[in-house]
């Protein structure tokens, strides 16, 4: 089945990503607003059908998802292997750095980590293939168009997914409140994944057990735990200092 993708932004970064889009369907009221302008070129020079439709048509297709006047009907989104993941930091000639996500179900949650790996330099993320959402439409609508740069593996066991990564020299911190490190402590210049855990349950015991450290970021208040995307956001970003990038 085609995904559908619905708003300015996941249209145009699909377009620009080379992604396979069967049919772009615009709004005839969108005026002239400069994101769709370049949609319209894209589409034209990839030779893309066109097809100007009554707002409802949109809404319609869309299914209550926000699209701006504009949505695309795109082949579905591939996932990658590990193996993949670890010939995008060969290919780049940078030390790895991957984001293993343990069971995140909210597509919001995963979309806003796609977009934050993806503006922090992240080489992958792993996610699991149950009790896990998906590359879906929400997903790609929430990352605004980050899952269209950022190469995602879906595996059967986050644990085993570990092992694999140990076994290439990458050190795999867990983040979690109960670590006995503080995240900032870490060397993050090393090959490194970090590992997020699910929304309210956080690592899984099994995953924790695996990772070579696990890591908490301190907090102060009445509240002592993080939404899984700004968890990531937080780590993320502080290994993007210490990089240099």
């Amino acid at each position: 089945m085609p995904d559908i993708l619905a708003g300015r932004q996941p249209v145009l970064e699909a377009l620009r990503a080379g992604r396979p889009v069967n049919r772009v369907l615009v709004s005839q009221d969108a005026g002239r607003h400069s994101v769709i302008a370049e949609i319209l070129y894209l589409a034209q020079s990839r030779r893309i059908p066109v097809d100007y439709v009554p707002r409802v048509s949109l809404d319609q297709a869309a299914a209550g998802a926000s699209h701006q006047g504009v949505i695309a009907y795109a082949g579905a989104k591939e996932y990658v292997t590990l193996d993949d993941l670890f010939e995008v930091s060969r290919r780049k000639g940078e030390s790895p750095l991957y984001c293993v996500l343990d069971g995140i179900e909210d597509p919001q949650n995963l979309g806003a980590i796609l977009r934050t790996c993806s503006a922090t330099g992240v080489h992958g993320v792993v996610v699991r293939s149950r009790r896990a959402v998906g590359l879906t439409t929400a997903v790609s609508k929430a990352s605004a168009g980050a899952i269209e740069y950022v190469p995602v593996a879906r595996v059967n066991n986050i644990a085993y997914a570990i092992s694999s990564l140990q076994q290439q020299n990458v050190w795999v911190i867990g983040i979690d409140g109960g670590g006995e490190n503080i995240f900032s402590n870490i060397d993050y210049a090393a090959p490194t994944a970090i590992v997020i855990g699910s929304e309210g349950k956080g690592v899984s015991d099994v995953v924790r057990r695996k990772c070579d450290a696990v890591a908490r970021i301190p907090m102060k208040g009445d509240i002592h735990s993080l939404n899984a995307s700004v968890a990531a956001a937080i780590v993320l970003y502080e290994a993007y200092r210490q990089r240099g990038w």
